[in-house]
């Protein structure tokens, strides 16, 4: 087992109303050719996920959740809680997480199990192999994120039937290493019991060599 990392999110529930649309979703694309055909770049980064997965899966890390409601004009109340967590995984590749510690608590909305699921499994999302052929995907241009050229894609599940979570949004492919950078969207099916917020999920390199979630 390698060496644990931090992996830090932020889960933003907003009260008595939709959330609002991020500006991250809004950015202008670039629109251009590429050298490699879309179905070409899928499939190698399909590849690359699977890698990863599988360097990931020989580490731990320690897990921050932090839940903050705001209300519908975006203001911060004073509800939070903190969930701290161990993270391993299993020989089958399945995370078990191990709450270390729990502070706080909500009160104008309900914390599910589902809530737990997506921060526990959705949250960060590898598009792999085995996962791939559960979702469409479809290539939208590129953009240009810090120091990174890259290629955008939407995805979306083909279904979301069966007892699981799927993730709906966009993903971020480096242009050289054909490497996810970053992800952005929801956890789906939502219900009337469950609206899922948003997350946004940014990667940094690991021990000099594998894209891992910060």
């Amino acid at each position: 087992m390698r060496y644990a990392y931090v992996f830090l999110i932020v889960l933003v529930l907003l009260s008595g109303g939709a959330l609002s649309q991020s500006p991250l979703n809004s950015a202008p694309l670039q629109t251009s050719k590429t050298n490699l055909d879309p179905e070409q770049i899928i499939q190698k980064f399909a590849q690359k996920e699977s890698e990863f997965y599988d360097a990931w899966i020989q580490y731990k890390y320690i897990q921050t959740a932090v839940i903050r409601v705001l209300s519908v004009d975006g203001e911060p109340q004073k509800e939070k809680m903190t969930m701290i967590s161990e993270v391993v995984f299993n020989d089958d590749g399945t995370r078990a997480v191990k709450l270390v510690s729990q502070t706080g608590r909500l009160r104008s909305v309900t914390f599910t199990e589902e809530d737990r699921d997506v921060i526990d499994n959705i949250n960060p999302f590898a598009l792999t192999t085995k996962e791939l052929p559960l979702y469409n995907l479809k290539y939208l241009g590129k953009e240009h994120l810090d120091e990174l050229n890259c290629y955008i894609f939407s995805v979306k599940p083909k279904s979301t039937k069966g007892n699981r979570l799927y993730f709906d949004g966009k993903i971020w492919v480096d242009d050289q290493d054909l490497q996810v950078v970053r992800t952005f969207g929801k956890a789906v099916p939502q219900t009337r019991e469950n609206q899922f917020p948003e997350f946004e999920t940014i990667r940094q390199v690991i021990d000099d060599k594998y894209w891992f979630p910060a």
